[in-house]
């Protein structure tokens, strides 16, 4: 499931293939861009900021274009989007009809499959300035992060950890672990929550699984050992032995659809 860690990973492999080059090829498989042409762009940063992906271009010398100061290649993975990196030549993992865009430089080619999102902002506005502090950025502020989270008293912390305004970074898979480790039910109200720990424990989490292949919150990298709680409904608590919960929640109290699930201890989480 894509959380600000995935994002990280796509960000790094991007960065290290097409950072500092200049596209060869650009092919924007969505209508809104279809006619869009980057080539000739110098790709002057990669960056990911919570669940977000951004890559700076930079155009030509001598090129026309409403933005001179360049575009930001704005992606969001959503539940089913993923960025491959490969040499060009090398056949595609997924079919064609899911690609939205292909880039090349430099002998390399990236492919974006079934982004949820998928738009060019003027590289001046994209900081995503809306977003709260990213837990994966060098200089995560801790505090900030608190201080947004804790002007909603009300919430249930369970929400609160997965909006991205508040603090960017966290899905589903961190939220349900790091309520696991911190002993709240996720339905517990902010008020009643200790932030500070919590805050920080979602960080070294995130930090800890940043680069690694297999996501862990348990330490352990055996295929079914990786989670305390998260898609182990029915399962022994790996504390007290008590079954694993799940609920399912709705992410927006406007919202007709209950498609956020959430793994928990009776036991250990109160």
């Amino acid at each position: 499931m894509p959380e600000g860690d995935t994002v990280y990973q796509a960000a790094d492999r991007l960065r290290r293939a097409f950072d500092q080059t200049t596209l060869e090829r650009t092919d924007f498989r969505i209508p809104s861009l279809a006619t869009t042409d980057l080539r000739g762009g110098h790709v002057a940063a990669v960056r990911s900021r919570g669940k977000h992906l951004l890559i700076d271009v930079v155009p030509a010398l001598g090129t026309a274009t409403s933005a001179p100061d360049g575009v930001s290649i704005h992606s969001h993975l959503k539940m089913e989007g993923v960025w491959h990196v490969h040499r060009v030549g090398t056949r595609w993992r997924k079919p064609a009809f899911q690609a939205r865009i292909v880039l090349q430089a430099n002998g390399y080619e990236a492919v974006g499959f079934e982004l949820g999102i998928l738009e060019l902002l003027p590289r001046a506005a994209a900081d995503l300035d809306y977003l709260g502090p990213d837990l994966l950025s060098d200089d995560f502020d801790a505090a900030r992060a608190v201080a947004n989270i804790g002007a909603h008293p009300d919430a249930k912390i369970g929400e609160a950890l997965l909006d991205q305004r508040l603090m960017a970074g966290v899905g589903n898979v961190y939220r349900c672990e790091a309520c696991f480790l911190r002993g709240i039910r996720p339905d517990r109200l902010v008020a009643d929550v200790d932030v500070p720990p919590l805050v920080d424990l979602c960080r070294r989490m995130l930090w800890a699984n940043r680069l690694r292949t297999a996501r862990t919150t348990t330490g352990r990298t055996g295929h079914n050992a990786r989670t305390w709680v998260y898609g182990r409904i029915g399962q022994p608590c790996r504390r007290c032995g008590t079954l694993i919960a799940r609920e399912f929640w709705r992410d927006r109290p406007d919202s007709t659809r209950e498609d956020r699930v959430v793994y928990y201890c009776p036991r250990c989480q109160t």
